[in-house]
């Protein structure tokens, strides 16, 4: 017996967006942005500066440019040197870290993977189940939980992307980019930066669809295939699935023939 469209839709699509919304969630690029900063060359003083006005002003010093690129995820931050070998990357800390908005959106994501991981497992089990009809309430559980993991990862990144210029940075003073407070070790500092959405937003927007669309197509598995009644169609082969119709199942000449539901 072949498998329905639907389902093979749905227990294709399910994997690949968990695929995606995972990949998205453990990647730091949630957030990103860039920052110009200058540096004084090494082995070049700076102007001097003598008491009075009376000495002679002294050489400029070197200035280097060097184009920061500031990236942010759920988990983890990085700060790297455009064109360059050179990136650091540290677990979340500081403002960033304890904003709510982000704690929200990390356990909305937790969730998704796990119900979705879940629905799969179901998927699997009600497609086939080893018999010759699926177990269409098992596929359509597995679907409606798979539905609901695409709603919350879609929940989680609204969140985040709704509030992604302010995450860490609403208090003044606690944001990772402050010259304020103790002499703690941590984050690096870096300068202010003017952030905008990064790749793995577009993975778990990506992957949450895909979640959607693979959990309503099992969904539809909830539909059981049209028994054909034999006083109509007597020449039409039964489904295996319709073996419990009494218009077929009380006739003993009725030929039963695996066929695709």
């Amino acid at each position: 017996m072949h498998t329905p469209a639907t389902m093979v839709m749905g227990i294709v699509f399910a994997p690949l967006g968990l695929v995606l919304v995972l990949t998205a969630s453990i990647t730091p690029q949630w957030r990103e942005g860039q920052a110009r900063l200058g540096l004084t060359g090494p082995g070049s003083p700076p102007r001097s500066k003598a008491r009075g006005g009376g000495g002679p002003p002294g050489p400029l010093a070197a200035v280097e440019t060097l184009l920061l690129l500031r990236s942010d995820g759920l988990w983890e931050s990085c700060l790297q040197v455009v064109q360059s070998e050179l990136k650091q990357c540290w677990p979340v800390t500081g403002a960033y870290r304890r904003d709510p908005r982000l704690r929200l959106a990390r356990g909305l994501v937790l969730s998704s993977l796990f119900l979705c991981g879940t629905g799969i497992v179901l998927a699997g089990v009600g497609v086939r189940c080893w018999s010759d009809v699926p177990l269409r309430g098992v596929a359509a559980l597995g679907g409606f939980l798979v539905v609901l993991a695409g709603l919350l990862s879609l929940t989680a990144l609204g969140v985040y992307t709704h509030n992604l210029g302010r995450l860490g940075v609403d208090n003044p003073g606690e944001g990772p980019g402050s010259g304020g407070g103790g002499g703690g070790g941590g984050a690096p500092r870096y300068p202010h930066l003017t952030l905008r959405p990064a790749g793995s937003l577009y993975f778990g927007w990506l992957g949450s669809c895909i979640q959607v669309l693979g959990g309503g197509a099992l969904l539809l598995s909830f539909k059981r295939p049209w028994c054909p009644a034999t006083q109509a169609c007597p020449e039409l082969p039964a489904c295996p699935a319709c073996r419990s119709c009494p218009e077929l199942s009380s006739s003993p000449e009725t030929e039963v023939y695996e066929m695709s539901c």
